[in-house]
Order: structure tokens, then sequence, then C-alpha cells
């Protein structure tokens, strides 16, 4: 983990990059302060949204609403309030070997289906002093890539540090340093293999 960071350090970490001061706080009165502070946030959740980062994934059983829904399920559960994306997995026992479930829809900030009892896997807003360094270094890029433009005036400089977080155009947002993170992360999480699944079995 990287010990030690905050919003503070990381920002100033970016404004270094670009070649700029750095701030002391983000009520210092500067510009790059107010910058900082307005866009950070931002950039962060949709950076940890636009992967399953295996250090943002939560485990928890969803609370069941005493409200009836007007559409065909049973039941509604309320969405846990740090969710930051949408539902990875439902499942309905925590017993080894459980199966995500698919009989379930979304409806606003609640899900609704026919089960008791629901448990979510989902993504939440990880604080800075427990992200990885490689996640860390990568947000940097992408402060980089936002702040460049509206800090130092300079189109160009935005669109190099776009580059080095996501690559060219051709690699569709999965290319630069994005690509190396997502493949550090992924040593974190095996390969998932069908145990028992209906159809296999039927073949034998």
């Amino acid at each position: 983990m990287a010990t030690g960071d905050t919003k503070l350090k990381i920002c100033n970490d970016a404004l270094i990059m670009l070649g700029t001061n750095v701030i002391t706080s983000f009520s210092d009165g500067s510009s790059a302060a107010q910058i900082t502070d307005r866009l950070y946030d931002d950039v962060k959740v949709m950076l940890l949204s636009l992967y399953p980062w295996s250090f943002s994934i939560k485990k928890q059983q969803l609370a069941r609403l005493e409200t009836t829904p007007v559409t065909e399920w049973r039941y509604e559960y309320a969405m846990p309030g740090d969710l930051i994306a949408g539902a990875r997995a439902l499942f309905i026992t925590t017993s080894s070997g459980g199966r995500p479930v698919a009989e379930w829809e979304k409806i606003g900030h609640k899900i609704q289906t026919n089960y008791p009892y629901i448990w979510i896997d989902y993504q939440y807003d990880v604080s800075e002093d427990q992200l990885p360094q490689y996640f860390v270094q990568l947000l940097k890029y992408f402060l980089c890539w936002h702040f460049a433009e509206p800090v130092t005036d300079q189109l160009t400089k935005s669109q190099y540090w776009q580059g080095m977080a996501v690559g060219s155009p051709g690699e569709n947002g999965r290319g630069g340093f994005f690509r190396q993170a997502t493949m550090i992360d992924s040593q974190n999480q095996p390969n998932q293999s069908i145990e028992d699944f209906s159809l296999v079995a039927v073949r034998y």
C-alpha cells in the first residue's frame, strides 16, 4: 500500500510533473488549489470505475427494505452508500462455491429480486492511504492529463499525459500505463473456473 499518501500529496506530485508550483493546502487561495480540489475526486472515482480493481472490491449483505416493488420482483434492497459503480455480482449465500445469481434488476438505487437474502460484490471509493502504488502512479498520470490545460493553459501537455495514461487513440483507452497497472492488479485475482454447470455436465 502507498502508506502516507494523501489527496494533497498526490495532487502536488501531479503539479510537479506538470512543472508548476505545489500548493500548501486546497484553501491557499491559488488557482491551482481551486482546480485540483474541484477535479481530484471526480478523476479518482472515474479511474476506479474504469476497471474492477482488486483492492476496490467489497462484499456486503444488502439490507432488505420494507417496501414492496411495483414490478414483477418480490423484494427490494438498498444499494450500499459507498458504492461507486454498479454491482459486480450478487449471491444468495456466503458458502464456499456459491455462484452469482442472474435473476435481479437494478431500479434507481435499489436492487430488486425474488431472493429473501442477498450479498453483493461492488466497488467503493478507497482512501488514499490504502491505494497500491501502481494505482497511485496511474492516478497521477490521469491527474496530469486533466489538470494540464486548466493549470498550465497548454493543450499539448494534456495530450501528452493522456498518452502516458491510456495510450494512443487506437488503443481505446486501454494502453499506456493503464494497461500495465491492470496487468499488475490482475495478479491479485486468480482465474475463475467452472466447477459445476448443468450445460457442461449434460455432455458427460
